[in-house]
């Protein structure tokens, strides 16, 4: 194979390559979980056929006119006159990949169009289930609300719990800049912009973890602004949703007890709610049930306790620019306050 040919055909196979490397796991547009994803899924999937066959009708013209080229002659001298029928035939061929390209571009149109209105189409349906969902620098803040009974909300921070099967209203909005839900398995991009709230719906019909993210860069720590989304039974949410909704149960021992005051009296209370404590903050998340979340810091750490004791210690080193300060604690302080913390489940 000579290197003219060569370099067009690697070209050819890297892209190819780059297109579907990504196409896979858990966080994926090509892994559809529920029904707006699918819609999605299938105009994607529409969208990479049609843009493919043009990629390889473009690449194959190249490369037999590379191949000519080789073969022509070196010393025939320039054609300055060409034939008044080929030039004919250029014109037709240039005037048909003209109507050919004008109607398929219609074609997608219409077909995006009808894909939005199919994504759109559970803003109709009725026993949703309603979640407030609200963008921070640089975490998510997650309510659950009841309308006829409001001491039934529920708040929860970077995780989202929904039943299997059932539509979904998500109201958006944003606390201070502008940031970007994207839930690649359930849905598409939709922006929250501050005093502007806005709607999003969607529906989950297969279980699982799925991860989402901030898609609009909102300052340094935007790449740290995750989210996981729990799919499940009814059943499964109806039991997680109760416990959500129950106050914590009292300390167990005298280091929790502790560590409950120090909660209390410390800094924590200025930004942090614990439900039956008497606190009141609102800068932060709300932690009545932070024991139960599988991360903290929006997804950046596992909820352990040694990543526990380091974020509340110096949480600038993990996502440096957040409005949580450095604290400082003793060895048995800190112990007590971890204690404490693992105990709200």
């Amino acid at each position: 194979m000579t290197p003219t040919i060569r370099g067009p055909i690697f070209l050819i196979v890297a892209t190819a390559v780059g297109s579907l490397g990504g196409c896979s796991g858990s966080q994926s547009v090509l892994d559809a979980a529920g029904v707006q994803s699918g819609h999605l899924q299938e105009l994607w999937w529409i969208f990479f056929g049609v843009t493919a066959a043009v990629y390889l009708i473009v690449m194959t013209v190249l490369l037999i006119a590379l191949v000519r080229r080789r073969r022509a002659s070196t010393n025939e001298a320039p054609e300055t006159k060409p034939e008044e029928r080929r030039e004919g035939r250029a014109s037709n061929v240039v005037k048909g990949a003209l109507a050919v390209t004008v109607i398929t571009l219609f074609i997608l149109m219409i077909t995006s169009f009808r894909t939005g209105k199919a994504v759109d189409s559970l803003s109709a349906a009725s026993n949703k289930v309603v979640i407030r969902v609200t963008g921070h620098q640089w975490w998510w803040e997650v309510r659950y609300e009841d309308d006829a009974f409001p001491s039934n909300d529920v708040s929860t921070a970077n995780e989202i719990h929904v039943p299997v099967g059932t539509p979904v209203m998500v109201k958006l909005e944003s606390a201070d800049v502008i940031h970007s839900i994207w839930m690649p398995n359930l849905h598409g991009k939709r922006d929250l912009i501050p005093i502007h709230p806005t709607t999003m719906y969607f529906e989950a019909d297969k279980p699982g973890v799925y991860w989402g993210q901030c898609a609009e860069f909102c300052g340094l720590q935007h790449a740290k602004m995750r989210f996981s989304l729990i799919a499940e039974s009814k059943e499964d949410f109806d039991k997680w949703l109760n416990a959500q909704r129950a106050k914590p149960a009292e300390p167990g021992d005298t280091t929790a007890a502790r560590g409950l005051e120090l909660f209390k009296t410390g800094v924590c209370a200025q930004c942090h709610t614990i439900q039956g404590t008497g606190t009141s903050g609102r800068v932060g998340p709300d932690l009545t049930h932070v024991a139960s979340r599988p991360y903290i810091a929006a997804g950046s750490y596992q909820n352990t306790r040694a990543h526990l004791a380091q974020w509340i210690t110096d949480p600038q080193a993990i996502k440096p620019g957040i409005q949580m300060p450095m604290n400082q604690y003793s060895d048995d302080d800190l112990n007590a306050l971890v204690t404490y913390i693992e105990s709200l489940k």
